[in-house]
């Protein structure tokens, strides 16, 4: 899950080198944390929130037939 959340994440943003991408696994959930440069936080989080809507849509679809676990995904500022 974490090579899909970089590979959407790293093509969108001028500083891909600072993608980060850190998983915190619990008993029911697995949480994804996605940290980025400052000056990419905007292209990330996207206008009214879209582009963070659409990489969690995507995130959530591909969790749901590998996981058994509920997956959520936080960008980190």
């Amino acid at each position: 899950m974490k090579n899909l959340i970089l590979s959407i994440v790293k093509p969108i943003v001028d500083y891909p080198d600072d993608v980060r991408v850190r998983e915190v696994e619990e008993d029911q959930r697995i949480t994804y944390h996605l940290s980025v440069h400052e000056k990419d936080i905007g292209k990330v989080i996207g206008r009214h929130g879209r582009v963070a809507k659409a990489m969690r849509t995507v995130v959530y679809a591909a969790a749901g037939l590998k996981q058994h676990k509920k997956v959520y995904m936080e960008i980190d500022e």
